[in-house]
């Protein structure tokens, strides 16, 4: 499935099931959401890696923020992970999803990470990358399980200084990839 184009614009959904259910709009975050946004982060301390306003706020061209009635009720952000090999395009991580509780089980996190996605794909990676507690929501928008000795750079970039685990191989999180279409591992280029 190829992402690119698909999401330029993030309105709000239109199916008419939703009639009776609040749509939150999808946007690119400015500096004044960086309070709401650390926030988001912070109601989720056990499925999310906290991130210091400063830091938030130095990557806020990496976050979209969806937004109902002035409130920010969604985040979504993005890193580029270095690669060594000159013949591949660095990896881009999908961070920091969150969704109020009471936006939850209505697409709103499969909104913000489809747009959050097809964001990154101008930059043409070789592989989307995600470390989750939640391993079906993902599967679902075309990631699959990876090893994670396979996203060392990763590791060695955020995991190494976690807290919470004494080794990122034995921290619970499901480490899985999204390939491009033209990106297929094996695929010639």
């Amino acid at each position: 499935m190829d992402m690119r184009h698909r999401f330029l614009i993030y309105p709000k959904a239109t199916s008419t099931e939703n009639m009776t259910t609040p749509t939150p709009t999808i946007r690119k975050a400015v500096f004044g959401d960086g309070s709401a946004i650390f926030q988001r982060i912070k109601s989720h301390p056990n499925e999310l890696v906290p991130r210091p306003l400063s830091d938030i706020l130095l990557n806020i061209d990496r976050f979209l923020v969806a937004e109902y009635n002035g409130e920010i009720v969604g985040t979504a952000a993005w890193s580029v992970l270095p690669e060594l090999d000159p013949k591949r395009n660095p990896s881009i991580e999908i961070q920091s999803v969150s969704v109020r509780q009471d936006f939850q089980g209505q697409g709103l996190g499969r909104r913000l990470v489809e747009a959050a996605m097809d964001r990154v794909m101008e930059y043409r990676p070789d592989q989307i990358i995600v470390l989750t507690f939640t391993p079906p929501f993902f599967a679902k928008l075309g990631f699959v399980p990876v090893s994670k000795e396979t996203l060392m750079y990763k590791l060695y970039q955020g995991c190494v200084n976690c807290t919470r685990y004494d080794s990122p191989f034995t921290c619970p999180e499901v480490a899985m990839a999204y390939y491009p279409r033209d990106h297929q591992p094996g695929a010639s280029s």
